[in-house]
């Protein structure tokens, strides 16, 4: 689907009157006044995420077409009340949409690009922990309103703070911790565990919160194997030869995209999943493309209530049904990570807009409005709460795999939801320093 084309402005007879027909005449003249209607009526958004490579089939062309739902419905101001109105402030946008792949210098780069030359007036994207931890401080830098919709790595507001710069999800916290509890619920006599991982800030920091929450849970848990293969690697002969041999009860995994779509079939291929219970923390984002070849009981989450384990309600019934009429298939977690991203935007912009009296807002009143804002998205709420107001506060879901061959549906069954209150570690302190901690303050119902 191309990219929504800015409306032309068009300048009725009626408007052509007096003192103001004398000015947009000699301005038409001067070349002014196009320019200054073509900033009100267009906003132009630099729209980030992998198009091409291993990671652009589960997660970015998915992604993609989260963003592109949204921009028709707020374009045409189809999204239910209270959404409903046309535009951001009442501005159309206009996408531009680049490639994440390549590594965090090129996206450095190519952001730069965006700003200085493109001249965008919002960037929103980076499905990469790499990307994501890369460009934030050059968005500051350049001073470049900047939403990430999928990044997870606790690092990003752990480790810094930014004043442009907004993540609408909760991070890789919440799904490890998540991840420990399911398995103390449902699999109470697990005490041996693994992890394959993929090797740098997402996997690394995925692992080590998962085997310190279930560590914590289950004093007497062992790590028998601790897997880092390259990310993209493909072939996972062996890792999957050591996490036979080594037969933990639970193997724990965050790898994504093609990575994780090759591990799930060569474990299935040699019996993995029959000797270990897998959790794949991120796992929802493939399970409709593995559809059967996904063995019947893996652990998945979608790094929150997303997608299949989205609660039901008006506005996530609007958004699947909205989705599904573009793109004749279910909207899966970085669909609805996306679409969030953009809803809190147009939020947002609507916020500042009416605070100032009407018309376009500038960068600095929009993160004002940005700032702790609380929304209903689709079928989840989101509160940034968190990062000075630039981090979203959000609980987790997790569920078992099951593939209905009679119907050919990918769904779950035993699914659990987990409020924020319980996964997230207090404001202001970091999430492995709050597991080892004991999770003191936690409150799960």
């Amino acid at each position: 689907m191309s990219a929504v084309k800015p409306m032309r402005k068009i300048f009725s007879a009626r408007f052509l009157s007096v003192g103001l027909g004398v000015f947009i005449a000699v301005s038409l003249l001067t070349g002014a006044a196009p320019q200054k209607a073509q900033a009100a009526e267009t906003l132009k958004i630099g729209v980030v995420l992998f198009l091409s490579g291993a990671a652009a089939g589960p997660f970015g062309i998915p992604a993609r077409n989260g963003v592109e739902t949204l921009i028709a419905a707020i374009n045409g101001g189809k999204i239910p009340a209270p959404y409903n109105t046309k535009g951001m402030a009442g501005a159309q946008i206009e996408a531009v949409y680049i490639d994440e792949s390549g590594g965090a210098t090129k996206q450095v780069t190519e952001f730069r690009n965006l700003v200085q030359r493109q001249k965008v007036d919002v960037v929103v994207g980076y499905i990469s922990s790499g990307n994501c931890i890369a460009v934030a401080p050059v968005a500051d830098e350049l001073k470049m309103l900047t939403v990430i919709p999928i990044c997870g790595t606790p690092r990003l507001f752990e480790d810094a703070s930014y004043k442009y710069v907004f993540r609408t999800i909760s991070d890789s916290i919440t799904d490890s911790v998540g991840a420990a509890h399911y398995i103390k619920e449902k699999f109470p006599n697990a005490r041996t565990i693994a992890g394959i991982n993929p090797n740098y800030a997402w996997g690394q920091d995925s692992w080590r919160d998962f085997h310190l929450a279930f560590k914590l849970m289950n004093p007497d848990s062992e790590i028998v194997t601790e897997q880092f293969p390259k990310l993209f690697a493909g072939t996972f002969t062996s890792e999957i030869s050591v996490l036979l041999r080594k037969k933990p009860d639970v193997i724990h995994s965050s790898l994504w995209g093609a990575d994780l779509e090759s591990f799930v079939n060569q474990a299935a291929a040699r019996g993995l999943n029959k000797r270990s219970k897998i959790i794949l923390t991120i796992g929802e984002a493939n399970m409709f493309r593995l559809g059967a070849k996904m063995p019947d009981g893996i652990i998945i989450s979608a790094r929150g209530p997303y997608g299949v384990l989205a609660r039901q309600t008006p506005l996530n019934d609007w958004f699947r049904a909205a989705y599904q009429d573009l793109f004749t298939a279910p909207p899966v977690y970085p669909s609805y990570m996306t679409a969030q991203a953009m809803l809190g935007l147009k939020i947002a912009y609507d916020k500042a807009s009416q605070a100032r009296g009407g018309g376009m807002p500038s960068t600095e009143e929009v993160v004002k409005a940005f700032e702790y804002l609380k929304y209903e998205a689709f079928g989840i709420t989101i509160d940034m709460a968190y990062g000075n107001g630039h981090q979203a506060f959000t609980g987790t879901a997790y569920g078992q795999f099951k593939f209905d061959k009679s119907t050919g549906t990918a769904t779950f069954t035993d699914i659990m939801w987990f409020d924020p209150e319980c996964v997230n570690a207090p404001k202001g302190m970091k999430g492995a320093a709050w597991i080892k901690g004991g999770m003191k303050g936690a409150k799960c119902g």
